[in-house]
């Protein structure tokens, strides 16, 4: 049987919406009364697992799930061994960096040598400034990043940015952006060479079902 690995959070209620469409329904999920991590689809064609959004390429790249959507950013961040299939083209955000309003800074090069940057994208934070060849400490924090700058503790920040609405409030402004994000359609690499439970044909739908919400 096909297993799905489903992020819990932001992309949830659309990944099961994009699933439904070709025939796959794990909207129990969505049921706040529901406490169950696993489920089988009614048509019994395939089980669904609900997992932290950090953790889907994990079951993916180990062969627990052949399937999993998750954004690209924890793609860029983790590199987990898994085939990259699809851009579903929801989720929309962006890595950024931001600094206070307030600051003197107007682009990362204007940061000091050896500053301090805060994120939980500890690696993609690092490759940045590195391509930037900009010396800084990385702080990683999992919280609200935004602390950093308005405590002192970093001059700038790389987080997440879907709104913008949390900077704004907190003070902060976006000076540069490292990439865009959307969710992805992710499958174990050997599963997808061998077609395991005639995957192919299930990608193609999902491929189709995206392009048509676009």
């Amino acid at each position: 049987m096909l297993t799905v690995a489903l992020p819990k959070g932001e992309l949830l209620k659309n990944s099961i919406r994009l699933l439904q469409s070709v025939g796959l329904d794990f909207s129990a999920f969505l049921d706040s009364g529901n406490r169950q991590l696993q489920i089988t689809d009614a048509s019994g064609q395939a089980t669904g697992l609900l997992v932290r959004g950090q953790d889907v390429p994990v079951y993916v790249e180990y062969g627990q799930a052949q399937l999993g959507i998750i954004g690209y950013d924890v793609l860029r961040e983790k590199k987990p061994q898994v085939a990259h299939l699809v851009d579903l083209q929801f989720g929309y955000c962006r890595m950024s960096v931001a600094v206070k309003a307030s600051s003197p800074y107007k682009s990362p090069l204007d940061l000091p040598p050896h500053g301090r940057v805060a994120s939980k994208y500890v690696n993609c934070a690092r490759e940045y400034f590195h391509s930037l060849d900009l010396p800084v400490e990385i702080v990683p924090l999992y919280g609200s990043v935004e602390l950093g700058p308005i405590t002192g503790m970093s001059e700038a920040i790389v987080d997440l940015v879907s709104s913008g609405r949390t900077l704004r409030e907190n003070g902060l402004i976006e000076i540069t952006t490292l990439y865009e994000s959307t969710a992805r359609l992710i499958a174990h690499p050997l599963s997808y060479r061998l077609n395991t439970s005639n995957l192919s044909h299930l990608i193609e739908k999902l491929r189709q079902a995206a392009l048509a919400n676009i």
